[in-house]
């Protein structure tokens, strides 16, 4: 059973991962290839461990592209076999900054508020 991937809207309708990801295929597209292909991986339950995938703490969990920007798409998981796609980001840096986390960490808070299981 392949896992249902799902993107993060905040109450206004604004979908920050799509927008991160519509950016970054505009501006790199190798780099949207590689989240697209990582994605896959993570939806068809091939490879949810490192190096592609890590958990960050609050099961809050990244997916990662190593390339000249470090590209990472900050996710977690829900019971029915879904993934909740919450933040998107890039960064000259391998450590992810504690700024970062927490927004991936306010959204899913807010994401789990208003989508009660």
């Amino acid at each position: 059973m392949e896992f249902n991937i799902e993107f993060y809207e905040t109450s206004s309708g604004r979908c920050p991962v799509r927008e991160f990801l519509d950016e970054l295929k505009e501006f790199n597209p190798d780099d949207f290839a590689a989240v697209l292909a990582g994605l896959a991986k993570l939806r068809n339950r091939e490879y949810h461990r490192p190096p592609l995938s890590k958990p960050i703490g609050d099961d809050l969990f990244e997916l990662r592209h190593v390339a000249k920007l470090n590209t990472r798409v900050l996710y977690f998981f829900m019971k029915g076999q879904r993934i909740i796609l919450v933040h998107g980001l890039r960064k000259k840096t391998r450590a992810l900054p504690a700024r970062e986390r927490q927004v991936a960490l306010e959204r899913k808070r807010d994401w789990l508020a208003r989508n009660p299981t």
